[in-house]
């Protein structure tokens, strides 16, 4: 039995497809089963609630011997911490209590690094990660860059104003990865019950770009000019909390990306086995273009 987190999340929907495909028995955890697929319904066990909550893994963890981990996006955390490490803790005592002998967790690039102490969501990210390595699990931490499909959050600023932003610098190169590309690596290591001990595994994409680069690719892509504008770190931050942020959050966002830009995605070592197939150029095609041109 294999539990699914976030099961109708964009890297939690797209694991349940490769599952599927593969005959695997699957349980979910859902806070809302309604907004499950038919045809995970009908194939899945199951389980409603949050699993932050300690009742709740407690039943999906019962007979299971490997878990998919991610924690959802929480706006309103009070702190960096409670929102991964904190949702985490209920998780780990039912991973010992139940005796589930593998977890896949979705985290970050960065640990080893200078950066990796202050580095906001990638912080709080590999606290979480120690966090679930001390139960004794056997586990595999999917260390990301940053998601190519986050750019769909301005699909609508680059569609009305030909324009995307973030405050890294525009010529920094760095890796990125499309989430179908993290569901594959997660889905390949959720069937595979030979590997043990804790591991990180880096996911890098095919290739390292800057946001320059990716604008090219895009203006290519969506035959007009699109171009890259970097904020003031004043600006990001300003604008997380107007969208309904919580300060802790934006804060943590902001130190997460000035991290980046002074180098923590590129400490990993580009390799076949930690090179991802989907490039940008092929994720805008198939991506981007359809959601910008909606």
């Amino acid at each position: 039995m294999i539990v699914v987190t976030t099961p109708t999340g964009k890297i939690g929907r797209q694991v349940l497809d490769h599952l599927m495909a593969a005959g695997a028995p699957t349980r979910v955890i859902a806070r809302e089963p309604d907004r499950l697929p038919a045809a995970v319904r009908a194939y899945a066990e199951v389980v409603e609630g949050s699993h932050r909550e300690l009742d709740v893994v407690t039943k999906a963890f019962a007979g299971a011997r490997t878990v998919f981990w991610l924690v959802p996006s929480d706006r309103r955390s009070a702190s960096v911490d409670d929102a991964y490490a904190g949702f985490s803790r209920p998780a780990c005592e039912a991973i010992v209590a139940q005796g589930v002998e593998r977890v896949v967790g979705v985290s970050a690039l960065g640990r080893g690094t200078a950066m990796a102490g202050s580095a906001g969501y990638v912080t709080a990210s590999l606290a979480m990660d120690d966090l679930i390595a001390s139960t004794g699990v056997s586990y595999r931490a999917l260390a990301m860059p940053s998601f190519m499909d986050n750019l769909l959050r301005q699909s609508e600023l680059i569609r009305d104003r030909s324009m995307f932003t973030s405050p890294i610098s525009g010529d920094h190169k760095a890796p990125s990865c499309a989430t179908r590309d993290i569901a594959a690596v997660a889905a390949d290591l959720l069937l595979d019950d030979t590997w043990s001990g804790v591991e990180e595994v880096p996911v890098l994409g095919p290739e390292d770009l800057s946001f320059e680069d990716m604008a090219r690719i895009m203006s290519e892509v969506l035959s007009r000019p699109i171009r890259f504008e970097r904020l003031s770190g004043e600006a990001f931050k300003a604008g997380l909390v107007g969208s309904g942020m919580s300060e802790a959050m934006a804060q943590g966002m902001l130190d997460m990306a000035l991290a980046k830009d002074a180098g923590l995605d590129n400490g990993a070592v580009r390799t076949p086995r930690t090179s991802t197939p989907t490039s940008f150029r092929q994720w805008c095609e198939d991506v981007l273009k359809p959601a910008v041109l909606a």
